[in-house]
């Protein structure tokens, strides 16, 4: 499933290609059609994201709001003009970066995004600017709402670590402290509330097994017996972590000593510490990574650091 990074790296592409600009809104699928009939025609004004949710806000007070879940993923194109990743989404493979446009043009000149190629597979929906287009894909909710609606939703989520600023003089973030309290009202397992959107918004299976590691957590460890001061270093890394994954286009964890090539991303296999590395030694002590089921997903973790 796309995490957080990937979500807000969709709002910053939506801004960049589609703010302010006047879009056909379609439903190629049929299975959006009534929601695209209340959007067509309208400016796109922002697009934002807060965990995993993405929204596109509508003028008339209108948001297509968008979950990619576990499939889900956006294709664009456009004209010579258009600059930007060409598929934002669900990866096809562990380490899988967004692909960028190659801006090379098929024969016969500049494509033309006022005539978007005929859709291929399921399309749910359609944005078509004068010079660019947008179809989503396997989503697990997309949705037309009033911006009310819309706010209520953003209202049940916990705080995203893509949207903590940094507060003056403090040495901390906004949002920290509502993580700590969220955090320590619940005797839940901290490997479980990491993945819980209303505790903390837009950490999946990889950054959650990733910053437990980072942190020397134990998965296990419940979230009342966490402290303040433990869920704070979570929280800032978590902010950092994620942070590098907007600007990678990618998640990678580990220390850039350990990467086979200086000045350059690590390939899939040196990204992380943990993550899908099952059986084989821990990258610090030498202990074989464990691999168990919490809560119907895969949880990864060295059972020497994270003791």
């Amino acid at each position: 499933m796309p995490e957080g990074h990937s979500v807000h790296r969709l709002a910053r592409q939506f801004t960049d290609v589609f703010a302010g600009r006047w879009l056909a809104v379609s439903s190629p699928q049929g299975r959006f059609a009534a929601g695209a009939a209340l959007l067509d025609g309208r400016v796109l004004l922002a697009a934002d994201a807060h965990g995993k949710q993405l929204f596109l806000r509508f003028e008339g007070g209108l948001v297509l709001r968008v979950h990619l879940g576990l499939y889900g993923a956006w294709d664009f194109g456009g004209d010579e003009t258009f600059r930007g990743a060409s598929s934002i989404g669900a990866p096809r493979r562990v380490g899988e970066r967004e692909v960028a446009d190659d801006g090379v043009l098929p024969p016969g000149g500049a494509r033309a995004a006022a005539e978007p190629p005929a859709p291929v597979g399921a399309v749910r929906v359609r944005l078509v600017s004068e010079h660019g287009w947008a179809d989503l894909r396997g989503a697990s909710v997309c949705v037309a709402e009033t911006e009310a609606e819309a706010d209520a939703v953003r209202a049940r989520l916990g705080p995203d670590p893509l949207r903590a600023d940094p507060l003056p003089a403090e040495g901390t973030t906004a949002g920290g402290e509502e993580f700590a309290r969220r955090i320590a009202r619940r005797r839940t397992p901290v490997g479980q509330l990491l993945m819980d959107q209303a505790v903390v918004a837009g950490i999946g299976n990889v950054y959650r097994a990733e910053l437990l590691f980072r942190a020397g957590l134990d998965p296990a460890l419940p979230g009342t017996r966490l402290g303040a001061e433990r869920a704070e270093a979570l929280w800032l890394d978590a902010c950092a972590a994620l942070a590098q994954g907007v600007r990678d286009g990618r998640i990678i964890t580990t220390d850039p000593a350990l990467w086979p090539a200086d000045g350059e991303l690590p390939p899939p296999e040196h990204s992380h510490y943990v993550y899908r590395r099952q059986g084989l030694p821990c990258r610090r002590c030498g202990t074989e990574i464990a691999l168990a089921e919490a809560a119907g997903r895969k949880l990864y973790w060295c059972p020497r650091c994270q003791a």
